[in-house]
């Protein structure tokens, strides 16, 4: 055994917090994805226009909404 696996664990709050915010960052740039695939119709539906649209699919996985700051 290493001597790394007694200090460094996937467990640890840091690192399971790392996980998740990785992993919600990652499913947000599939949805951003999905966003700019939707046409006009669908948009219209969930109340955005294409260019708001366009403007939130353009937005890198990092730009996370505000709300997830808190």
């Amino acid at each position: 055994m290493s001597s790394l696996s007694h200090t460094t664990s996937l467990r640890t709050p840091r690192a399971v917090s790392f996980i998740a915010a990785t992993f919600s960052m990652l499913a947000l740039g599939r949805s951003r994805t999905a966003l700019s695939q939707l046409d006009d119709r669908a948009l219209a539906d969930i109340g955005l226009t294409q260019a708001q649209a366009r403007r939130e699919a353009s937005r890198p996985i990092w730009d996370v909404p505000a709300n997830w700051l808190k």
